[in-house]
């Protein structure tokens, strides 16, 4: 009889463990943490099929906003006659709300100021929630004189930063001259995200890649840093328009 009732028990025990894990799984797939805070849950990536407008030059529609301490992200971004102007009054970022995956990234942009320790920024890809300063993401670096460098960012890796052995502070640097036109003259920066793979592309030289990333899609991004810069053209195309190409290469890029 004792032995009975003990076999029962246990029964019931493992039956309400199993209910508990399957429940906490549950919870954890819809964005749910137990005892814990909501976590984000990451929205599907889309590949996009033609060319996919990420401004329309008049507002920051399909766009959000994550800047340090809560900081008020129009009082750094702002649209006058259809050019996006980020005057990098706060430290942050702004990116789209749709995740995109194998695509071309590309963004024109420039300089207002000489301004060596500020003139800094970059292109996000691949970003992953939760929004913070800084997420796990790609970037494609964007500081004057060193556009085509490619930072890992909290957490995110490739197999050309993990043979470097060193933190995320340290780039996964382009070789070579730089490809950027003066500070105040427009820079093409192109972004090849093709699954696991991204290349950097300066005004039509294709400067650096990275293999083996451990993220393929999420959202697009780009930080203030300090800079004073504006943008004024920034899309997606199908990355099956184009093949990865050897470093060095040239490749041939819409003009503006």
């Amino acid at each position: 009889m004792k032995i009975t009732a003990i076999l029962s028990a246990a029964s019931f025990c493992l039956a309400f463990i199993l209910v508990e894990c399957r429940t906490a799984n549950a919870q954890l797939s819809n964005g749910v943490n137990p005892g814990g805070p909501m976590i984000p849950a990451q929205p599907p990536a889309e590949t996009p099929r033609k060319t996919v407008e990420l401004f329309n030059g008049t507002n920051f529609d399909g766009w959000t906003f994550c800047m340090k301490n809560n900081a008020d992200p129009m009082k750094t971004w702002s649209i006058t006659n259809g050019v996006i102007h980020c005057n990098g009054s706060a430290i942050g970022y702004a990116r789209t709300t749709q995740a995109y995956g194998n695509c071309v990234v590309t963004v024109v942009w420039r300089f207002l100021y000489v301004t060596p320790k500020k003139n800094n920024t970059g292109v996000l890809v691949d970003m992953q929630l939760p929004d913070k300063v800084w997420p796990q993401c790609m970037q494609n670096q964007g500081k004057s004189g060193r556009q085509g460098d490619f930072f890992v960012m909290s957490g995110a890796e490739c197999k050309e930063h993990l043979a470097l052995g060193k933190d995320a502070n340290t780039p996964v640097a382009f070789t070579g001259p730089s490809a950027e036109n003066p500070v105040g003259e427009w820079n093409t920066n192109v972004t090849i995200c093709a699954d696991n793979n991204v290349q950097a592309i300066i005004n039509g030289k294709l400067l650096n890649k990275i293999s083996e990333c451990t993220i393929s899609s999420g959202f697009v991004g780009i930080q203030s840093e300090g800079a004073d810069f504006e943008i004024r053209k920034m899309y997606l195309e199908p990355v099956d328009k184009l093949s990865l190409l050897p470093l060095g290469a040239t490749d041939l890029f819409r003009e503006f």
